[in-house]
């Protein structure tokens, strides 16, 4: 049986905001909060691609749905944590920029990264959600009977 504690949930949830993050707006609000950590790369910013999967129905068998651009990057801070970042697209800017937010979250900036950065765009992430459900909103049809006819 699966434990249900999972060390890495948090850094899930951080990696997941950073990956859909719109274009520039991590770097910007890095650039914002501090100045640019030294760092090595592990693994310069490189594009390539990764096979999407679905499933029918969501529950069915999987199926390849098709291929997707990711950019991909690791690097080592100078204090020796290790940041990874796979990004949508051809954005070797935004993959520098998610890595370094994930090796800042791993060590004592946390705290400091986590209100300038992470929640910034956790509430941006919220506002897109609740504005797309209310444009779907409105487009809502309600169908009602007066009399079903079966008398």
């Amino acid at each position: 049986m699966k434990d249900t504690f999972d060390e890495n949930t948090a850094r899930r949830a951080w990696m997941a905001l950073l990956a859909k993050a719109p274009e520039g707006r991590v770097a910007a609000l890095l650039a914002a909060a501090m100045a640019r950590p030294v760092f090595d790369w592990l693994r310069a910013p490189e594009i390539g691609s990764a096979m999407v999967r679905g499933r029918a129905g969501g529950t069915g068998a999987p199926f390849n749905l098709g291929e997707v651009t990711v950019t991909r990057c690791a690097l080592t801070l100078e204090s020796g944590e290790v940041g990874h970042a796979y990004i949508q697209g051809r954005r070797k800017a935004d993959a520098e920029a998610a890595a370094l937010v994930d090796g800042l979250m791993q060590g004592p900036a946390a705290e400091q990264v986590r209100k300038a950065v992470l929640e910034p765009l956790e509430a941006e992430r919220k506002d897109r959600v609740s504005k797309r459900a209310a444009r779907a909103a409105a487009t809502k049809v309600e169908f009602f009977t007066l009399m079903r006819g079966e008398d």
